[in-house]
């Protein structure tokens, strides 16, 4: 067996080696974040829909109101009538 050893020489020095590590995270929310805006998103349109469904029952409200008084004026146009009819018959 032969054995062979090899020397290198140069003219400058050898530097060590330099290692970089790089470590990189990910953090995840879990979908909270989503979940949230989906949940005020169904918060505000049922809140519109709710709105506007409580405006229509003021109409009906003020609806009901304005026949009401108009068949209480009606009534007591009807009363006056029959009494200026029964004025007339008794004179």
């Amino acid at each position: 067996m032969t054995e062979y050893t090899t020397t290198t020489v140069t003219d400058r020095p050898v530097e060590p080696v330099q290692t970089h590590t790089t470590v990189v995270e990910r953090r995840s929310g879990g979908g909270s974040g989503l979940m949230m805006a989906i949940l005020l998103l169904i918060l505000v349109v049922g809140g519109f829909f709710a709105w506007q469904f409580l405006q229509q029952g003021e109409a009906r409200t003020d609806a009901v109101a304005g026949a009401a008084n108009e068949v209480g004026a009606a009534a007591q146009k009807v009363g006056d009538a029959a009494q200026d009819a029964a004025q007339k018959i008794g004179e």
